[in-house]
């Protein structure tokens, strides 16, 4: 048996990077996964990618997480063609440098809205199925910038700040009602997925990545299946007693 058999999982921003990783090894665990991104055509690879590895795991949908009717269009979804929910990943982020002066107004309430109100909508429109389909966890992708302030990273320190405190919110919430969810965040540190190339001004990706490894007390960025395996913990019935928790997946620097 998979760790996460026969549960149904909702993976956000599951078209590439940690999103695709998470949602392989879920469907690798047992579990029956519904892909979303706003990148259709690539979300739907993702999903022939693993229905090839283990046949009829994967559905994709094309799925604004910032749009309150994408929400309820996604939830309904998950029911339709897998019958529930135990597992909801919120995955889906975009980043933005700027410090508070610089930083546009635009670019603020952007990164918001995809990084934090998809957060709060998931919770809002993936809750009540949850609990109709016998409890289970939420698992919130944030940031190790949602723990360690940077002077430039001004919308995004907020926006990942928030979803780490909305994910304590959400599991006091939870264990009052007694609906048997959990929820708790995940605060990964850099981590070798395509994100990290728009950093390389002269082309030089390995020049960024080690870099950036050079900042982390282990000496180097992580792989993306370093969060994919919290994120399966956390899944897990292995976790059934952590709730409104953090993992920190950084390489040690949050300890510095």
């Amino acid at each position: 048996m998979g760790r996460v058999e026969n549960k149904v999982a909702l993976v956000t921003g599951a078209a590439q990077g940690l999103g695709a990783a998470i949602a392989m090894m879920l469907a690798r665990e047992g579990a029956r996964v519904l892909l979303t991104d706003i990148n259709a055509e690539g979300v739907q690879q993702q999903a022939k990618l693993i229905n090839a590895e283990t046949p009829g795991r994967a559905a994709a949908l094309s799925h604004d997480v910032s749009d309150e009717s994408g929400w309820q269009e996604a939830i309904a979804a998950v029911e339709d063609h897998f019958g529930g929910l135990n597992i909801l990943v919120h995955n889906a982020g975009i980043g933005s440098v700027g410090n508070v002066v610089e930083e546009s107004f635009d670019a603020w309430k952007k990164v918001h809205a995809v990084d934090l109100d998809s957060v709060f909508l998931g919770c809002k429109y993936g809750i009540p199925l949850m609990e109709k389909s016998g409890a289970g966890s939420i698992v919130n992708i944030s940031s190790i910038s949602g723990i360690i302030a940077g002077h430039n990273m001004a919308s995004y320190n907020s926006a990942k700040a928030a979803v780490r405190h909305l994910s304590k919110s959400v599991a006091l919430h939870c264990a009052r009602a007694g609906n048997g969810i959990r929820s708790n965040s995940v605060h990964p540190v850099f981590i070798d997925t395509p994100i990290l190339d728009g950093l390389a001004v002269d082309g030089d990706t390995d020049k960024v990545r080690e870099k950036l490894g050079r900042q982390i007390p282990i000496g180097r960025i992580g792989v993306p299946d370093d969060v994919a395996y919290a994120v399966l913990y956390l899944a897990s019935d292995e976790s059934k007693f952590v709730t409104g928790t953090e993992i920190r997946i950084d390489g040690g620097i949050s300890a510095m």
